[in-house]
């Protein structure tokens, strides 16, 4: 049952974000009762909080699965970008705005995250690259590293891309596959190109 609150109301989050939606709303969306929710949730906080938590759990473990399946450093950073377009698709821009602003104990699991699996992720893979001559081997890891999350964090500011222009997934994989471009090296650029034509060839593919 718990876990079933979780993805419902995880739904319901992520189409209208957090602050609109309340616990008669997730009870109803259910079809259960607000006691019977209460059993599991103390209040709202707590069921952002471990809604958030199961997410990123959930997120950490295909990352790892991408990264266990990748042909290369090149293709892993490519999948992670269409796990990230499956997640992102459906979520209202407004949920990581109520979460930082109004959610502190759930906006801590997203820094944890971010911090301590994400970043070493990405570094990881940047290591690798460089390791492998596919990713040039002057640049440096840790700013790297950290601008690719700056990039991923820029792309949820309607300041900077407004929704009315451009959607944020789209906006997500356009900076993303800048930042590709920009650390491959030769040997690099014909592997990524390669990916670019097997997606080309792929109706089902939505990355590239």
């Amino acid at each position: 049952m718990k876990e079933r609150i979780l993805l419902k109301a995880e739904a319901l989050f992520w189409k209208f974000g957090t602050r609109s939606i309340t616990m008669d709303d997730i009870s109803r969306d259910i079809g259960i009762s607000k006691k019977t929710l209460y059993q599991h949730f103390t209040d709202k906080d707590d069921i952002v909080y471990q809604v958030m938590h199961y997410r990123l759990e959930k997120n950490r473990e295909n990352v790892s699965c991408y990264m266990a399946t990748a042909r290369d450093p090149i293709e892993e950073i490519l999948l992670a970008s269409e796990m990230m377009r499956q997640h992102l698709a459906e979520m209202n821009p407004a949920l990581w705005i109520d979460v930082q602003r109004h959610y502190p104990r759930a906006w801590e699991v997203c820094t944890e995250f971010k911090e301590k699996f994400l970043l070493e992720s990405i570094r990881n893979n940047l290591k690798r690259g460089i390791e492998q001559a596919l990713y040039r081997p002057e640049i440096d890891v840790e700013i790297m590293a950290r601008l690719r999350m700056e990039l991923i964090r820029m792309a949820f500011d309607t300041d900077v891309f407004p929704r009315g222009v451009t959607a944020m997934i789209e906006v997500q994989i356009q900076l993303l596959h800048h930042f590709v471009r920009g650390i491959l090296t030769e040997k690099g650029i014909l592997i990524y190109n390669q990916y670019v034509k097997e997606h080309q060839n792929d109706p089902a593919s939505t990355t590239l």
